[in-house]
């Protein structure tokens, strides 16, 4: 075999072997860098905290990002005491209510999520 042959194997061996993702890039998830944009669509102000950090207001219509390490936790009052969900959602549910691929949910009334 010639040593353009070689070459080419070459490269395609160093190409799998130091950037495996950009063969599998159809099949990750395209919102885990940015995060998944949560609006909240219950018809009220509600509160949340992020990574238990500080009680933050999130008015109706407005949104926050959850990334794949975040816990966000949804409260119905302003001294995050009362939880909105039974249980609060994670960033894989929100994923899995994003149809479109989008980034973007919703949070309804009764903690139901859904695709925007």
């Amino acid at each position: 075999m010639s040593g353009k042959f070689y070459s080419i194997v070459l490269i395609a061996v160093m190409t799998v072997a130091f950037h495996p993702v950009s063969l599998f890039a159809g099949t990750g998830d395209t919102c885990s860098e940015g995060g998944i944009m949560v609006r909240n669509m219950t018809m009220v102000d509600r509160w949340y905290k992020i990574n238990n950090g500080a009680c933050t207001i999130w008015t109706h219509n407005h949104m926050f990002t959850i990334k794949p390490e975040d816990k966000i936790e949804i409260f119905s009052d302003l001294a995050c005491k009362t939880s909105y969900c039974a249980e609060n959602p994670v960033y894989k549910d929100y994923k899995s209510a994003d149809a479109d691929g989008d980034c973007r949910v919703r949070i309804l009334p009764n903690c139901n999520i859904s695709d925007m």
